[in-house]
């Protein structure tokens, strides 16, 4: 299953409807020595809170954490955008949170994730699609393949709302489209030792 790829410093997660679950499935199978940072944007309402990190964090070997604006980028964690905020990627190794537009009718948007993680790390990140209903993420996901880096798609069929990963398919035909329980297959062959 694991492609002769360069090596990956950066993750980066979106999803909207059923991503809860989804990211229960995946997070909490990362163990505490999983030595390369993860970015998740999940669309979720504005009251929501911290509720998606704090039940990942209390359930999962590894630290997760709602993003703070500036916070540098560490090894080992898993970040979540935090509520109306779109979760940039900046050149000096740190997050940045910005009130912009919302983009896809989404703040965060995914696409805006996206974009500037392919920038900042090219032909070293991985971008993955998840469960959702719209097609946010789908020209990010473009980007990150453009830009030498790897694209991941859960399949549709396995997926609690199917619309954002075939629109991502659509948008990138030769994404590797894997379950859930085949996406942390994949993010533990490559896991930094």
């Amino acid at each position: 299953m694991k492609e002769a790829i360069n090596k990956i410093n950066f993750i980066a997660i979106g999803v909207s409807a059923g991503g809860f679950e989804a990211l229960n499935t995946l997070v909490t199978k990362m163990p505490a020595k999983f030595n390369i940072p993860i970015g998740i944007v999940q669309h979720r309402g504005i009251d929501s809170g911290a509720y998606l990190a704090k039940h990942l964090n209390n359930n999962s070997q590894i630290n997760v954490k709602d993003v703070i604006d500036k916070e540098p980028i560490v090894s080992g964690r898993v970040y979540i955008a935090p509520p109306d905020y779109h979760l940039l990627v900046e050149r000096e190794g740190y997050f940045s949170l910005s009130r912009d537009a919302k983009v896809n009718y989404s703040r965060p948007s995914i696409d805006v994730f996206f974009e500037t993680v392919a920038e900042i790390y090219p032909k070293q990140c991985l971008a993955i699609i998840l469960t959702g209903k719209n097609n946010d993420g789908a020209i990010g996901l473009a980007k990150v393949a453009a830009s030498g880096g790897v694209a991941i798609v859960q399949d549709p069929k396995s997926a609690y709302a199917l619309e954002m990963p075939m629109a991502a398919i659509k948008s990138v035909p030769s994404a590797i489209t894997l379950s859930l329980s085949g996406i942390v297959e994949y993010l533990l062959s490559i896991n930094h030792k």
